[in-house]
Formats: C-alpha cells, structure tokens, sequence
C-alpha cells in the first residue's frame, strides 16, 4: 500500500509543480521496502532465469537474488529541497546569534515569546492574507481529508491564537514569535522558499504610539548588529491615503485590497502593467492616474496640500513623525506614499526597511491591521505588528562586512593519556560540567599531536590531561594553552 502524501502529491493539482515533482522523484522511498523485495520476486518468477526452464535447463522454481536497479544503486542527491537550507554548525551559530538579537531586542521592549505550528488550516492564509499567498502556499490534504499548509507567514496565526485565548489574557498584549515560514515563489538574493521569521505584534493599542514602539525596537536591533541610519531607512505611509484617493471617484470598497497588491509591485514591474491591472480590476483611467500621480509624492507638507490636513492619514503620519524625533530615530525614516505593503490585511500605518543603496529588497515591513479578528470570528481589537526575515538582514551583514566571528568555543578539553584512563578523564570531564563548563572529551586514544590540533581548531582555552602517575596521587596535569603555562592539579581542587 502506498503511502497517502504521495498519492496525494499526484490527485491535487493545485500543489505547486516542483512540489509534485518533489513527490513523485522519491516516490521510491515512499513503498515499503518488504513490497519491493516482493516485486522483485514476482518479476523473477515471471521471467526466464538464467539457465532456466525457459533458458534450456537448471531446476524448476529457482530464483536468482533480486537485480539492483538503477533506482536502488543511484545515489540520493545530497543538496536540500531547492529554497532551503541546511544549518551546519558554522551556520548554526550564526543563526543562533541572530535569534538571540532578535530575542534580546524583544525583552528590552517588555514582549513575551509565543511561538505556533507551522502546519495550519489553508483557510487561516487564504481567507484574508491576499491572492499574492494564496498562490505561494505549500498547501495539501491530510490524511483526515483537511485542507492544510505550512505557515507563509505569522501574523494570521497570532490572530488565531488572540482569538482563542479571548479575554483571559490582559491587553494590551505584547508578543513576539522568531518561527520558520513557507513561500513557493521566484527566489532572489535575501528571498527564499523557507525561512525564519522575526515578529513583534501589539494588540489592544489603537494609538500611533505602537507603531512607533514597534518601529523603535526594530532600529534597535540595527544599532546591536552595527547597522547605522547610513545604511538602513523605513519608508512610511498609510493605507488611509490609498482609501481616501479611491474613496473620492466613489471606487468600491471591495476593490481595496485589490488595488494594493497592485500597487505594492510599482518597484517591480513597469507603470503601464501597473496601470493596466487597474483597470482590470475595475479602476477607470481617471481615477488610476490621480492615484498615481498621488503615490509618486514622498514629502508629508506635499501630501497635506494634495489631500487636505483634516483626514486621519494626515494626523496618523504627522503624530509617528513627532514620536520618531521622541524616540530619537527621526533620521531614519521617511515619507513616501507609495508604500502600501501587499497583504490584505493592513488598515492604517505601513512602513518597509529599505538597503539605502538598493542592492537588497525590503529587509522588514509591518502596519496596523486593526480588522484582521472579524475575518476569523472573533471580535476586532486595535492591533499592529512586523515581520523581519532572517535571511535579508544575512545578506546585508555580509555587504557591510558586519557578519561577526562565531568560531566554536571550548572551555576545555580532557584527554586521557593512557587508554586505561579513559573512564578517569570522564569523571573528569563529568566534574566540569557540573560546575558549568564546556568539555570536549576525546573519546579515542589518540596522539598528543592530534589532541593540540582539535584544542587549537575549537578554540579551547585549557588542557587537561589525564596521566597515570598524576591520576594515582589524585592529580592532573593542566595546560593553559594562551600562554603555555602548565601545572598539576588536585582534582578535589579542579575548578
């Protein structure tokens, strides 16, 4: 019997071509290798064996050993699924140092971790999130016949989880979460199809006052990793422009969330396609070029004389502009109205982290999304959040020569000079860590020679070794390998 992903892989077309093709290149590994055995048997019998009754001779029945296919004998491709990531020890101590940032900026700021599954229903992304998700979801059937998928992002389960916990919890709600994401789409430097994802959400605040916490925690996290004003800025707006341009050629609600997925991509694709998936959606030329021409302007005063200070656009941005200066991040940010980030979600204040010299795409974004609950059920509460990926910032690290030295660091390193003593160096070796030290114990018998080679490669700042004449007088000798200096030590006083 074959087991259900992969027939599953075959009957829902709506899983991603490569996903498929992903399924179907092992399906091998997939059948039980006591069905192959089996195979192979049948095939055997149905087939004239050598020197067989249908080869001219030998004894009826016999059977041959199974043949090695070029299936069996080929060997697996040892690269991980095309958009991911393995994590070896030297790229794990980086991603670990990363995450401690990211989790240290967090606490400063009074936030508490939560984390969710990363399999989810495919309804909590596609039911507001916006088409740009819906078509990136790695989404399947499971075995209880439910319509799942690996998380694309965070915010919606966050949503799920407020929800849930309803008013047990006291708001305002500060939470952060550092969880792994799916996106099938086109890959770029900084874009990949699986990465991790730093969050900070604020629930209950109607207040500008929590963007601009939000965004204050975000440029302190730049400062830790090195990363100045000069070489990092947030361009800023809000979708209430977007709405009160549409609003006055009387455009639909309902076409909103369209209108910004579009207008998301003016980086990316040339203004004619622009204007002409407007107008696909239904926006006339009039309307689409006034929003344009509006979107082009990148100073507040300019925006103020276009749409007229009384609307809560203008007063959003004025006040975030007034607590960046409290804040003391002023430098870092600037109006431009062409931000309206691509989810669907967003209501109020948006803003991206932006490379200054355009070598990256967009290192953070975030906003308010303040009706976000009703599309679950629950009731709507004030809220605003972002979301920085991990593998962006990496890249940026590494432009500005900022990636910082992570090279295994040891404590010590205990080796037993004579194969008898290899349980005594791991009393030894016990000992240490009990008192809250790293220890590297050389588990073979092994040269001196090797043993300084190892010490030297993981940085181990001392030498024990255990010797059979210091051992019998409750010693070791131990070596500080900076300077050379080297010593017997009582064990009773080993520290």
């Amino acid at each position: 019997m074959l087991a259900k992903p992969c027939s599953l892989a075959i009957l829902h077309p709506r899983l991603p071509s490569c996903t498929r093709q992903v399924f179907l290149s092992n399906f091998q590994f997939l059948i039980p290798a006591h069905s192959r055995y089996r195979s192979s048997l049948s095939a055997a019998a149905q087939s004239p064996l050598d020197g067989g009754a249908g080869a001219g001779g030998g004894r009826t029945g016999a059977l041959s050993p199974p043949p090695v296919t070029d299936e069996v004998a080929q060997k697996i491709d040892v690269n991980p699924p095309k958009g991911t990531r393995d994590f070896p020890p030297e790229e794990m101590r980086l991603r670990n140092w990363l995450f401690h940032n990211f989790r240290e900026v967090s606490r400063l700021s009074g936030f508490e971790e939560v984390d969710f599954p990363v399999l989810e229903s495919e309804a909590l992304f596609i039911r507001k999130a916006g088409e740009e998700i819906r078509d990136q979801l790695y989404c399947f059937e499971d075995r209880g016949n439910r319509r799942v998928a690996l998380r694309p992002e965070l915010t919606p389960s966050l949503a799920r989880l407020v929800i849930q916990k309803g008013k047990s919890v006291p708001f305002p709600l500060k939470w952060f979460a550092v969880g792994q994401c799916w996106r099938y789409e086109r890959m770029t430097r900084g874009r990949r199809r699986e990465h991790y994802q730093w969050n900070m959400d604020i629930i209950g605040v109607p207040e500008v006052t929590a963007e601009a916490e939000l965004m204050s925690s975000i440029v302190t996290f730049f400062k830790k990793v090195g990363i100045s004003s000069s070489d990092v800025g947030f361009k800023v707006s809000s979708r209430k422009v977007l709405q009160e341009v549409l609003g006055s050629y009387s455009v639909p609600e309902i076409l909103f969330g369209k209108v910004c997925i579009i207008i998301d991509k003016i980086e990316k694709i040339p203004i004619d396609d622009i204007k002409n998936e407007l107008k696909l959606v239904g926006i006339s030329e009039v309307a689409a070029e006034e929003l344009l021409q509006v979107l082009s302007i990148k100073s507040l005063e300019k925006l103020e004389e276009v749409l007229g200070g009384a609307g809560e656009a203008i007063s959003d941005l004025k006040q975030l502009f007034s607590l960046a200066e409290k804040f003391g991040y002023s430098d870092w940010i600037q109006f431009d109205a062409s931000v309206v980030r691509g989810l669907a979600y967003y209501t109020g204040i948006v803003f991206e982290g932006f490379d200054r010299e355009g070598k990256l795409r967009a290192i953070c974004g975030g906003g308010r999304y303040d009706k976000l609950l009703s599309t679950f059920g629950g009731d709507d509460l004030p809220a605003c959040g972002f979301g920085f990926g991990d593998a962006v910032i990496i890249e940026l690290l590494k432009e500005k020569g900022l990636l910082p030295d992570l090279n295994q660091q040891v404590e010590n390193i205990v080796c037993a000079l004579d194969k008898k003593l290899q349980g005594a160096a791991a009393s030894v070796a016990t000992k240490l860590r009990e008192k809250g030290q790293t220890v590297d114990l050389v588990l073979e018998s092994k040269p001196l020679k090797w043993v300084f080679k190892r010490a030297a490669r993981i940085n181990a700042q001392r030498l024990i070794l255990v010797g059979l004449s210091e051992w019998q007088r409750g010693m070791v000798s131990v070596k500080i390998l900076a300077s050379g200096e080297q010593n017997e030590v009582e064990l009773a006083n080993l520290e």
